[in-house]
């Protein structure tokens, strides 16, 4: 019994535990960090990752928690480096193609040679998915027809099976041909 209730106690600080650190991994920093911030390398970070004017003000709410008010000015002043090392065409391509969400953070003047890239690989992200997509579904219905036990079920498994050979033999040609048109 004594074991159960040391288990059971071990369990509830465990599920605390994470709770707790679900809580703290939704701040945009820690105490710790907000204490020891240089508020220019940090602008500089948040600009290279895309991260909008606006996020200054998640610093602000978790750092004020802890007594901490962030230095605006040299936080905008690292940001504007960083924004620029974001918002290049090549990096636009790169976020593009793994599929990564726009936050409308850079700056007009980089924004369209920007997005014109980022466009260009969200369309091969999008082409590569609804392959992988098809495959799955495919397999999906491989797996079933083998294990069809009338004639019936597997006659309309056959029929799906050819009509996503057909979809995906065009969803890989969509993506070749949107691959195709990154190259210069």
């Amino acid at each position: 019994m004594r074991i159960a209730n040391q288990s059971l106690t071990l369990f509830r600080w465990l599920a605390l535990s994470g709770f707790l650190g679900l809580l703290a991994g939704c701040a945009s920093m820690s105490p710790e960090e907000c204490r020891t911030a240089n508020w220019r390398e940090q602008g500089m970070r948040d600009g290279q990752n895309g991260q909008p004017r606006s996020y200054l003000e998640e610093h602000r709410e978790a750092c004020g928690k802890v007594g901490v008010t962030p230095d605006a000015r040299s936080y905008e002043a690292g940001r504007a480096i960083g924004i620029k090392q974001y918002c290049t065409p090549a990096n636009g391509l790169e976020e593009g193609r793994y599929g990564h969400t726009y936050r409308n953070s850079c700056p007009p003047e980089l924004e369209r040679a920007f997005l014109d890239r980022y466009r260009a690989g969200y369309r091969v992200y999008e082409a590569q998915r609804r392959v992988e997509n098809l495959t799955s579904e495919q397999r999906s219905k491989q797996y079933n027809l083998d294990r069809a036990k009338d004639d019936k079920a597997r006659d309309s498994l056959r029929r799906q099976l050819r009509d996503l050979d057909y979809s995906l033999r065009r969803a890989r040609d969509d993506l070749y041909y949107e691959e195709q048109r990154l190259r210069p």
